[in-house]
C-alpha cells in the first residue's frame, strides 16, 4: 500500500506510526499539497493528506478512516475491543486531532498571508483552543496500559507537532505530557524516526 503524506504533517505521523505498530507495510510517498500534484488529487477530491491507496485500488482518505481501515485490517488491533475503553481512545484521538486543527490553522495563517494581514486575534482565538486541549489532556495524561491504542499514536504526533513547529510555547506548562511521551518512546521506540520532521 502507498501512504500520500508529508513527513511534517502530523496526521501523516500517527497512521504511519499505527502502521508500524500493527506490522502493515506502507511506501511512504511524499506529495506537496500545495502543488496538487495529479497522484494526490487523482484519489482524494480534496487535495489532503494522509491518502492511504490500497493493493485493490481503493483510495481512503482523512487520517481517522485511515486508522479505522487499519483497525478492521488487524480484526481490531488499534481499538479497544470494550465498548468504554473504545470511546475512550477514539475521543482522545478527535481531541489530539483537533488540537492539530488549530495548529495548522495557526502556522497557515502565518505562512500564506502577507504580514500586514495576519489576523492576530484569529490566532489568539486558535491558540487559546489549544491550551486549553493541552491543559485537559495534562490533567489526566492518558493510561498507555499493555497495549497502545490510535489515541496513543493521536496524542504522540500532536506533541511532535507542537515539538516541530511550536518549541518552547507550551512545555514549560505541561510537564506531564512531556513525561507521558518519554513513556511511549519507550514502549514504541519507532517514535523517534516516524514523528514528524521538517
Amino acid at each position: 500500500m502507498k501512504l500520500l503524506c508529508s513527513p511534517a504533517s502530523p496526521y501523516s505521523s500517527k497512521v504511519r506510526m499505527a502502521a508500524h505498530f500493527l506490522g502493515i507495510e506502507l511506501n511512504a510517498v511524499r506529495v506537496d499539497t500545495n502543488t496538487g500534484p495529479a497522484i494526490l488529487v487523482d484519489n482524494n477530491p480534496l487535495g489532503k493528506i494522509p491518502t492511504l491507496l490500497t493493493d485493490d485500488g481503493a483510495s481512503i482518505f482523512d487520517s481517522v478512516a485511515i486508522m479505522h481501515y487499519f483497525d478492521r485490517l488487524t480484526k481490531g488491533g488499534l481499538y479497544p475491543s470494550k465498548n468504554g475503553k473504545r470511546t475512550d481512545a477514539e475521543v482522545l484521538e478527535a481531541l489530539c486531532d483537533g488540537i492539530c486543527d488549530c495548529l495548522l490553522t495557526i502556522v497557515y495563517e502565518r505562512r500564506f498571508r502577507d504580514e500586514e494581514k495576519v489576523h492576530q486575534p484569529w490566532i489568539d482565538r486558535q491558540w487559546k483552543k489549544v491550551t486549553a486541549g493541552l491543559a485537559h489532556l495534562s490533567a489526566k495524561p492518558p493510561k498507555l496500559g499493555k497495549k497502545l491504542n490510535g489515541g496513543h499514536f493521536a496524542l504522540a504526533a500532536m506533541l511532535d507537532y507542537l515539538d516541530l513547529r511550536f518549541k518552547d510555547q507550551w512545555e514549560a506548562d505541561h510537564g506531564p505530557l512531556i513525561d507521558w511521551l518519554e513513556q511511549f518512546e519507550k514502549k514504541f521506540p519507532a517514535h523517534s524516526e516516524l514523528k514528524a520532521s521538517a
